[in-house]
């Protein structure tokens, strides 16, 4: 127990000092996104339920003076979330460990074993969704295993605000109910203990339903919008036929988010302790929260490509999973490889949580490993790089203040920004001077999907009367359809970032003067994408 609280403590203090500290990353385009939203709360958003703005919103109030006072910006304050949550993470871990598998050393191994991954070492400083999904889910389990274990509603009802809370941060958190319910249908649980009767899953269900009420009420009020993104990215906006080398895609990603060891091990587990084989209902209950999830997506990238972190609630069990199984294996006759594996698995996780935090050190030799820049790939290092999206913001910001400037004093007048994709907005306000209101312009350009920005009024391309005749500082690539809607657009300026000489980033950067509207681009003519 001891040694448990030590490593929990200590990975986050670090985490914490980091962000507060040392921290050199700029705020990851979903992290700016999710802070705009915190600027005007609402009972939800377009792609994603309003727990994230409503944490990083009272984040900034409680600590935003001192961050800014501290490091100069709200950064810290935005993030110091995640540590916390990652503090209540691998707690989680720990007593789910100990209470399927009695072994409080079973639980400090997974403890540092989850303290030690990238995927976890990213969810320790960095404020996205992620971080209080997991823990809702971790938690969620933890309330499940006592009720099943204990009895009484009080478990469940934990389990049942778990559930709801989870719901409002990511819409994955659906899942956990039928995982639960498959559980227990599989497992027929003995007459004499009530405890696994229908109250339970009553309660559990009920939690569903309520955390997903206000996201429900919103969507009704908007469209259905989240229901209409919802289902493009899991493949309801894809051509007919099945991608073959989807699944190839998606091992990759989870290769990359837990390394070779750690996933080999987690699906060998899943298959030792499948039900049928393992008779002891609390493994079967981690089972059911791991295996089916991850299956489900697997499944999924037949279809289309999803994000690497998707999977990510069916690693809380699993992790468990693979460390009891290692248990196992290491009193066997392959100890001594095994040994050597899970050393190099550890090595190399360590070594990749280290670059993802102070990438600056290892870019100079990522570039080495890629092409030199060309014309037609002039930033090959983002291929194999994933901090270069966090990478430059305060550099391009920067140079549209200076334009600001420019247009102020040639105006008079207080210039517009817009970016062309979803991701720019939220990046440019934050970064910019006086954080001012920045707009979106991706849909009418044919660059990018519908987002929040489409949903709040006034914006330049519903609301045109609002900002005709003004001049706009454009960040990202335009087309015709925009170009038109100006009396003069300024030939681009062409902003690269490249610390230590390696491209890292790059933005064109347009002036647009006299603005007419987009009342001569044809919408009919669009296919909305979502």
């Amino acid at each position: 127990m001891v040694a448990a609280v030590a490593l929990i403590v200590t990975s986050t203090l670090a985490s914490l000092i980091y962000v507060w500290c040392i921290c050199p990353l700029d705020l990851a385009p979903d992290e700016a996104h999710y802070w705009d939203w915190s600027r005007k709360l609402d009972w939800s958003y377009y792609s994603k339920g309003p727990l994230v703005a409503w944490l990083i919103c009272g984040s900034c109030e409680l600590l935003g003076p001192v961050s800014v006072a501290l490091t100069g910006d709200l950064r810290a304050a935005v993030r110091t979330p995640a540590p916390l949550f990652h503090a209540a993470l691998l707690t989680a871990l720990y007593v789910l460990t100990v209470g399927v598998f009695r072994s409080r050393w079973l639980g400090v191994f997974v403890v540092a074993s989850a303290a030690s991954l990238p995927l976890v070492r990213a969810g320790a400083v960095l404020m996205t969704i992620d971080p209080p999904f997991l823990v809702c889910w971790s938690w969620a389990l933890v309330f499940v295993l006592q009720a099943v274990d204990r009895g009484g509603w009080g478990w469940w009802l934990g389990a049942a605000a778990c559930t709801a809370l989870g719901i409002l941060a990511k819409y994955t958190m659906a899942l956990f109910p039928p995982a639960v319910v498959g559980y227990l249908l599989f497992h027929r649980f003995s007459g004499n203990r009530p405890r696994f009767g229908r109250a339970g899953i009553c309660i559990l269900l009920s939690g569903a339903i309520l955390g997903g009420l206000p996201v429900v009420i919103w969507n009704a009020q908007n469209d259905w919008v989240s229901v209409r993104h919802v289902f493009g990215q899991v493949g309801g906006e894809v051509r007919p036929g099945l991608r073959w080398l989807g699944p190839l895609e998606f091992l990759g990603g989870q290769f990359g988010m837990l390394f070779a060891g750690w996933l080999l091990t987690a699906v060998l587990a899943t298959g030792r302790y499948r039900p049928g084989r393992e008779t002891d209902h609390r493994i079967g209950l981690l089972w059911w929260a791991s295996a089916p999830v991850w299956c489900l997506f697997l499944a999924a990238s037949f279809l289309k490509s999803g994000q690497p972190n998707w999977p990510a609630p069916a690693y809380v069990g699993g992790l468990i999973l693979a460390a009891a199984w290692l248990r196992e294996a290491l009193a066997g006759p392959y100890a001594r490889s095994l040994r050597l594996g899970l050393f190099l698995s550890t090595l190399g996780a360590v070594l990749a949580s280290l670059w993802l935090h102070f990438p600056d050190v290892m870019r100079p030799l990522l570039a080495r490993l890629v092409d030199p820049p060309s014309e037609t790939a002039p930033l090959p290092v983002r291929t194999i790089d994933p901090t270069a999206r966090l990478a430059g913001w305060k550099s391009l910001a920067a140079a549209v203040d200076d334009l600001r400037t420019r247009l102020r004093a040639e105006t008079g007048d207080e210039p517009v920004l817009v970016g062309t994709h979803w991701t720019l907005p939220g990046t440019l306000r934050f970064h910019c001077a006086g954080q001012p209101e920045v707009y979106s312009i991706g849909v009418v350009n044919g660059s990018d999907r519908h987002s929040q920005y489409d949903l709040w009024r006034p914006n330049p391309r519903d609301d045109a009367q609002v900002f005709r005749g003004r001049s706009f500082v454009i960040v990202g690539d335009i087309g015709p359809d925009v170009a038109g809607a100006f009396e003069q657009v300024e030939p681009p300026s062409r902003l690269v970032y490249a610390p230590n000489g390696v491209p890292v980033a790059a933005w064109n950067v347009w002036v647009g003067h006299g603005f007419r509207g987009f009342d001569h681009v044809d919408r009919r003519a669009a296919r909305p994408c979502y």
